[in-house]
């Protein structure tokens, strides 16, 4: 893994943090440019996460010949365990506090499709969200990985083009005749073809080691989230969330060996998962005892990042690990029971 591209993610999480503690804490009210710009630009860091997605997803499996089965089991006990952990506790959080949470309802039907990664109107009607609201982008995500499946059916150089294809065919047509939820009707799934795409070029050296320019390049990408909206997000936060990545990639020899930076991007998942819980955690702890909510915010980001650091090593690789262990040896068995057939 790009330790530069470990940053970014990294740095991604905790945007997306800043741009909660600001909902939760503040309704989206600032008083000051950074506040504003958490606020109004915050969000993008989703697209950043989009982008890395499909990098990451198309360099893990370059070369590779697996089942498509086999690559879906994967992606699931990589992500699902995790999210099934906090979808549970915000549920919980949602039964227990729910009277002082505003906005926040629960219904058996929205949790149990949460689980399942079916988008869902969330009760609180405020749109298609999950139990834990941030799932909606793990909606995009699921969506993704199975549409990639696809690609262990063709050839490596037919595989970008499929995925394309089959991305166009769902959000595009099928959408539109009411085939599949009208969630996937969003331009930002383009994004994962914007991470394909830098696989590629990356893939044959097309990015070459720099420091200005890309500084240049992230700075002005930077300036353009900042001025423009979010209305065509692929288009005016996708294209200068691509160039980011690709700014940061070029700049990888000045992140090789770092190792707190790969830690940092290893557990911006579990940031990602956990911080609405110990934001909201916060929130109700200021609202009982009158806290400055800046104060709370500098408990609740050392709590975030020790239990991220926590859920990473527990529940995400521990279960990953064990889970992919258990697999692997059932189906060395399967193997092993087939060929023992096919010999006598």
């Amino acid at each position: 893994m790009l330790i530069s591209v470990q940053a970014l993610r990294a740095l991604a999480a905790w945007v997306v943090v800043c741009h909660h503690f600001m909902q939760i804490f503040f309704d989206f009210h600032a008083k000051g440019p950074v506040g504003q710009f958490f606020v109004d630009r915050g969000a993008v860091g989703v697209d950043i996460f989009f982008v890395i997605s499909g990098l990451v997803i198309y360099l893990s499996t370059q070369n590779k010949d697996m089942p498509a089965g086999r690559f879906m089991v994967n992606r699931i006990i990589r992500i699902v365990p995790a999210y099934w952990v906090y979808t549970a506790a915000m549920g919980l959080l949602l039964v227990v506090a729910s009277p002082l949470l505003p906005h926040q309802v629960i219904s058996w039907q929205n949790f149990i499709l949460s689980l399942l990664f079916i988008p869902s109107e969330n009760p609180g009607g405020y749109g298609m969200y999950p139990t834990l609201n941030v799932g909606w982008t793990l909606n995009y995500e699921m969506f993704f990985y199975l549409l990639f499946s696809l690609v262990f059916l063709v050839h490596q150089r037919h595989r970008p083009l499929v995925v394309a294809a089959a991305l166009f065919a769902v959000s595009e047509v099928l959408t539109r005749y009411g085939w599949i939820s009208h969630f996937y009707r969003n331009d930002i799934v383009y994004e994962f073809l914007l991470g394909i795409g830098i696989g590629i070029i990356y893939s044959r050296g097309w990015i070459t080691p720099r420091l200005w320019l890309p500084l240049l390049a992230i700075a002005g990408a930077f300036v353009t989230i900042y001025h423009l909206p979010p209305s065509q997000r692929f288009m005016n936060w996708g294209l200068p969330s691509a160039l980011i990545v690709v700014a940061c990639i070029s700049l990888e020899p000045y992140f090789q060996g770092n190792r707190l930076f790969k830690v940092l991007g290893d557990c911006s998942y579990s940031v990602y998962l956990l911080h609405v819980l110990v934001l909201y955690g916060g929130w109700l702890a200021s609202e009982r005892y009158g806290l400055n909510p800046y104060a709370v915010f500098a408990v609740c980001v050392p709590l975030i990042a020790v239990g991220a650091w926590g859920s990473y090593e527990f529940i995400e690789k521990g279960l990953y690990l064990r889970l992919k262990g258990w697999l692997d040896k059932r189906r060395a068995v399967g193997e092993a029971v087939a060929l023992s057939r096919h010999n006598y």
